[in-house]
């Protein structure tokens, strides 16, 4: 789904851009230009950014559990 119209960026670009290690608005503008133009797709760009940080704080606590064995 697009979520900038203006500069043409979808959502699946920004998670990609996410997986590669942008975490940051500014970062996501330098690299694609989102929310340059109209401003629009701040609050999305946002939210997926927020989304990210929130699972990858949740895997990192999981992957702070210790492991069980079975017996």
């Amino acid at each position: 789904m697009y979520v900038c119209i203006c500069k043409a960026v979808t959502d699946s670009q920004i998670r990609e851009a996410i997986d590669n290690g942008f975490s940051t608005r500014r970062q996501l503008f330098q690299c694609y230009g989102v929310g340059g133009d109209c401003g629009k797709c701040n609050k999305q760009v946002k939210e997926i950014l927020d989304g990210s940080s929130r699972q990858g704080s949740i895997m990192q606590q999981i992957s702070d559990q210790p492991l069980l064995t079975a017996c």
